[in-house]
């Protein structure tokens, strides 16, 4: 299933947000897979599509990071599946 992850970031811990992934990479657990990542122009959020079938790994790779940002996941359906789902109401 994707996730569309929301990390809100305190602007003054952008460097040490930084830092932490030059040294530990992303910290992601086993099963779960980074898809992708735009950062907003302020520095304030970041936006990423995470995929995994175990929503607790989100919540392991969360807590591996909650000390530098707050996190927003919201559970992701395709335009064309959600199509189908709402054709057979129409």
């Amino acid at each position: 299933m994707l996730f569309m992850v929301i990390e809100h970031f305190d602007q003054a811990r952008v460097k040490d947000i930084y830092a932490r992934f030059h040294e530990k990479g992303r910290m992601i657990p086993e099963g779960l897979s980074y898809v992708n990542s735009w950062i907003s122009a302020d520095f304030a959020r970041c936006f990423q599509v995470m995929e995994c079938e175990d929503a607790s790994l989100l919540q392991e790779w969360v807590l591996a990071w909650g000390d530098l940002a707050r996190f927003e996941i919201v559970p992701l359906v395709g335009s064309k599946e959600t199509y189908e789902a709402v054709k057979k109401h129409l």
